[in-house]
């Protein structure tokens, strides 16, 4: 049995003596504990005066302060232990080994203790008493805190006072509204009625005429150039407030709205007489590049019977005012059904407003036999980087549009589109048409 207490240096001188080591004077035992598990210093035991160790014990491997308790515990003389560790260390088992079937465990039985005759200044001791056999070590002590076997559900972390809480939701609610919330936020039953289903649903039709007439040419164009598309920004700012400034009395003196394509238009216009091979035709079985006597501009006008485009005769030779009225009277006359056959053919530049819909940007099949058309996206205003005479470089809310323009690269080169287009975005920048009214 384990005499973690010291019991068995008490025993009788017949005892069995440990194996001889270098002298060094025992330290006296502790008496008996009168509890299996006290370690408390008892005051009986006493002090022992400093001496110097010998040789062989300042020359040996360090002990750790826990084996060095356990080779005290058991009777162990450190000094003759060959350590198994490390550099000779001394471990724990080389103690439990030295120490014999005590120590591992195998009981053992207890010798009778002797009488120790007591220091001469301390108090008589009474008659030692053998020890009791040991016993099963007592169970570790209870923690402190003992949790519920099934713990109460976390609280939340945060409640609002039984007053503020909201009141029950309707049935018809989807979250709580909190008083703070502005009313185009809340959560308002908002009745929907279906969507109606287009009557041609499930229905087959006869092509019409015209759709045959644009699918085919569509086509035709793909096949027949090479089409690429180039696409700039362009801030229409000024060309906003001018409009905003003339618009009512241009309405009132010549009968037609003032809206943004007059201005594209005459842009335009003014770009194709310095670059004339955007006004241009080519045909390579011929081996011809013709460029027309004029600028004559198609504009693309949407249809419940689809697309068509009616041409404006002598453009270049109109201004501004004249633009916006013979677009307006072409436009009008192109959805009542009333143009002639004159009026669709001869076009050498054509403008379409796809923004007129809400689309940014796009790229516009070629008209044939033209080699270039020029596309128009909605105007939307946002943050924009500008440079103020004042201020330096801002950022401002501005007017921007989309613009990109769509060519026949067999017959127009990418740097004479990259230049129509600066041509076209600096004279609308510029809004320079006060003089055209």
């Amino acid at each position: 049995m384990t005499d973690p207490f010291g019991a068995a240096d008490l025993a009788a001188p017949a005892a069995p003596a440990a194996p001889a080591a270098p002298a060094v004077p025992a330290a006296p035992a502790a008496p008996p504990s009168p509890t299996g598990l006290d370690i408390t210093p008892s005051p009986y035991v006493p002090q022992v005066a400093a001496h110097e160790l010998a040789d062989s014990v300042t020359e040996s491997p360090y002990v750790t302060p826990l084996v060095r308790k356990l080779a005290d515990e058991n009777g162990v003389d450190l000094a003759t232990i060959q350590g198994s560790g490390v550099g000779g260390r001394i471990r724990k088992q080389d103690i439990l080994e030295a120490a014999g079937p005590q120590a591992a465990g195998t009981p053992a039985p207890a010798p009778t203790p002797a009488p120790v005759p007591a220091p001469a200044h301390a108090a008589p001791e009474p008659a030692p008493v053998p020890p009791a056999p040991r016993a099963m070590p007592p169970a570790p002590p209870a923690p402190r805190y003992n949790p519920p076997a099934t713990p109460p559900p976390p609280a939340p972390r945060y409640a609002p006072p039984a007053a503020t809480q909201p009141p029950a939701a309707p049935a018809h609610a989807t979250r709580y509204i909190p008083e703070r919330e502005p009313a185009f936020l809340q959560d308002e039953p908002v009745a929907t009625a279906p969507v109606p289903r287009s009557p041609l649903s499930g229905t087959t039709e006869k092509i019409s005429r015209l759709r045959s007439i644009i699918a085919r040419r569509m086509v035709e164009s793909l096949q027949v150039s090479a089409q690429l598309t180039a696409t700039v920004e362009v801030d229409l700012t000024l060309i906003s407030r001018l409009r905003s400034q003339v618009r009512a009395e241009f309405k009132a003196r010549e009968g037609v709205s003032l809206t943004y394509l007059p201005f594209i238009a005459k842009a335009a216009i003014e770009a194709l007489k310095e670059y004339p091979k955007l006004n241009a035709t080519i045909d390579l079985e011929a081996g011809e590049i013709s460029y027309p006597d004029g600028e004559h501009l198609g504009i693309a006008v949407d249809t419940q019977r689809g697309l068509l485009v009616p041409v404006i005769k002598g453009a270049g030779d109109l201004s501004l005012t004249g633009l916006a009225k013979k677009i307006s009277d072409l436009a009008a006359r192109t959805r009542n059904n009333q143009l002639t056959p004159d009026e669709l053919i001869g076009g050498t530049f054509t403008i379409t407003n796809y923004g007129s819909a809400g689309t940014l940007f796009d790229t516009p099949v070629i008209n044939q036999p033209q080699v270039g058309i020029l596309g128009t996206g909605t105007i939307s205003r946002r943050p924009t980087a500008v440079t103020d005479s004042r201020l330096g470089e801002i950022v401002a809310i501005r007017d921007i549009m989309f613009m990109s323009l769509s060519y026949d690269h067999r017959l127009v080169d990418g740097a004479d589109a990259a230049r129509f287009l600066s041509k076209v975005k600096a004279r609308l920048e510029a809004g320079d048409f006060a003089t055209e009214f």
